[in-house]
């Protein structure tokens, strides 16, 4: 598998002179290597931003923002991390595209197309309860509106990620505990940072499963919901779902060895 087959940009450029360029702007901190390094990965940026490009934003202007978070990262890169530099941009350019977005008022903007999926499936749910006896399952919704499984796991997803939250919204506490509001943890140093390398290449590696396996593996790990659910769900066995989820994981774990 060629460099640009999993990630649709090239990372065939001469690594040497990628660190030799580090070296000399780590040392002189003068703005040509800096602008070489930004030349040289301008299509890394390109990639991770056209995976945003139908959100409601211009591509262009998609790709000026993460050209910024590309700065950044070139700015804060220690060499002497033992990582390659796209791994340690990658979270940054998204960081920052994503930032574009929330700044620009994401609860505002959703997709028409998943605006209104969204308020059919909320529509569908009650009369598909009632007919069926039972909740509906994706499968169910998705053949009763026309669409496929992935889509309907999108509008619900969607659904909950752009609903706008107050800052003295309450959250969840345990026992007696004094429940805490969003503007407690306002800045408070995010513990998931650390992992934000950890994610990018898992979700790099998600692109490698079909259909199926990537709604398995969603609805198990993120959503923690059981084998026996998934199986209901999807109308086909446990063992079954059990094989898909075994065989995914396999997949990634092969990507990841190889990246």
């Amino acid at each position: 598998m060629d460099a640009t087959s999993r990630t649709g940009y090239d990372q065939r450029f001469d690594r040497e002179r990628v660190r030799a360029l580090f070296a000399e702007y780590t040392k002189s901190r003068q703005s040509a290597p800096r602008d070489e390094l930004v030349v040289l990965h301008l299509n890394l940026v390109r990639y991770l931003a056209s995976r945003f490009a139908n959100r409601g934003e211009a591509l262009e202007d998609l790709i000026q923002v993460g050209t910024l978070g590309l700065i950044k990262a070139i700015d804060r890169f220690d060499t002497g991390r033992g990582v390659e530099f796209t791994t340690y941009a990658t979270p940054t350019v998204i960081g920052e595209i994503k930032r574009y977005f929330r700044d620009k008022g994401w609860a505002v903007k959703v997709p028409r197309r998943l605006q209104e999926l969204n308020l059919a499936v909320n529509r569908k749910l009650d009369s598909l309860s009632t007919s069926l006896g039972r909740s509906p399952t994706v499968n169910d919704l998705a053949t009763a509106l026309g669409a496929t499984d992935e889509e309907i796991i999108e509008a619900q997803e969607l659904g909950q990620v752009y609903n706008l939250l107050s800052l003295d919204s309450e959250l969840a506490s345990e026992g007696d505990k004094k429940s805490a509001t969003l503007l407690d943890y306002l800045g408070a140093e995010d513990p998931e940072l650390a992992m934000l390398e950890d994610k990018a290449l898992l979700e790099r590696a998600f692109t490698v499963l079909d259909r199926r396996e990537r709604i398995i593996l969603y609805l198990r790990y993120f959503e923690n919901v059981s084998q026996s659910e998934i199986a209901a769900r999807l109308n086909v066995s446990q063992m079954h779902v059990s094989r898909l989820q075994q065989r995914a994981l396999e997949k990634m774990k092969r990507w990841l060895q190889d990246a």
